[in-house]
């Protein structure tokens, strides 16, 4: 069986995206859309391109990856359910709850079709190993978590729609702190209990610049969040304490390499030693699977038939979830997003 497949925005993920389908032998690309083409044509590989999501349902495919901004991720998404086509989708899965949930109303009207979403971080291989070790129960229950995710400003490639609040609908938290959102559940379950402060004290955008969050799990564990951007050298570090150890990553591979190694330490409690314990492995990560990883799952999900269990509209929900309690476990910045609410902005723009 061949998949279909068609991309609506292809910009820097949207072509990352492309790279991982056109090496899947179950995967054929078809065709592309991004604001950025002037009119619809072919390009010298034969896929086919448009400026317009909405023409790529003119084609005869199986699947659609949207990775669109923001506001248009849930009705591109809502649109490729309706079309009957399987659905990737990048995060976050829309600018807020509501949206979220529209797309989930949508997507139980079509129980034979596979949604899954983009949380890229599960899928490599040092967030993974990580995973293992706290499931085996071999270190205990998961104690606490403290994270920071951070980049030096809001807008990491060409355009300014993830500054603009009715395009976006959150800054670093929902832009990239997301990921760290969603593995602190992975980790250690849902968080329910939040205290914060959101802040856009240094960029000025109408989206925070700053995250600080101090959750409380339904088991105990006690989870600290710092998602930055103004964070001047890229950092991502994430510590797991267990009952008998503490995990930690440290560097995620991007790209850009901007973030450094990716490195996952173990270490061991040790009962003897009255000023903490010596007994560390460390493992060094140099290629980056994810992406195809990702992508190879999805098709076999839709080729099998199989649920999705890892990364699915439930998961993406409850980081919404999760995004939303942040934000409005600061009253100044909970008035702020209640004064100004989200309107539809110019889809051209």
């Amino acid at each position: 069986m061949t998949i279909r497949v068609g991309i609506a925005g292809f910009g820097v993920v949207g072509k990352q995206r492309g790279i991982s389908i056109e090496a899947n032998p179950d995967l054929e690309l078809v065709a592309v859309s991004d604001i950025k083409y002037g009119s619809d044509g072919i390009n010298a590989d034969g896929i086919l391109f448009h400026r317009s999501y909405e023409s790529l349902f003119n084609h005869n495919l199986d699947a659609l990856f949207v990775s669109l901004p923001n506001y248009l991720a849930p009705e591109a998404t809502i649109a490729g359910l309706q079309h009957g086509l399987h659905v990737f989708c990048e995060k976050p899965p829309g600018r807020n709850i509501e949206e979220t949930q529209a797309v989930i109303d949508e997507e139980t009207k079509h129980p034979d079709l596979r949604l899954k979403y983009g949380f890229n971080h599960r899928y490599h291989r040092s967030v993974q190993e990580a995973k293992r070790l706290i499931d085996s129960g071999e270190f205990g229950p998961v104690l606490n978590l403290r994270g920071v995710y951070g980049k030096s400003r809001i807008i990491p490639f060409a355009g300014g729609w993830r500054s603009e609040r009715d395009q976006a609908g959150g800054g670093i938290l929902l832009d990239q702190g997301i990921h760290m959102l969603d593995l602190v559940r992975y980790f250690a379950g849902d968080f329910e209990e939040v205290h914060s402060f959101v802040s856009n004290a240094f960029w000025h955008h109408d989206v925070e610049d700053n995250a600080y969050a101090l959750m409380r799990s339904t088991t105990g564990a006690i989870a600290m969040v710092h998602s930055s951007a103004t964070q001047w050298r890229h950092r991502f570090r994430l510590e797991i304490t267990l009952r008998d150890g503490l995990i930690e990553l440290s560097g995620i591979l991007s790209g850009t390499k901007s973030y450094g190694e990716e490195r996952l330490m173990v270490v061991r409690r040790d009962e003897d030693s009255d000023t903490g314990s010596f007994r560390e492995e460390t493992a060094l990560y140099l290629d980056d699977h994810s992406w195809q990883d990702e992508v190879d799952e999805f098709a076999a999900l839709v080729t099998s038939g199989q649920p999705v269990t890892n990364g699915n509209s439930h998961d993406a929900l409850k980081v919404m979830e999760m995004v939303s309690r942040v934000y409005n476990a600061d009253p100044v910045w909970s008035e702020g997003l209640m004064s100004k609410p989200l309107g539809r902005p110019d889809r051209n723009r």
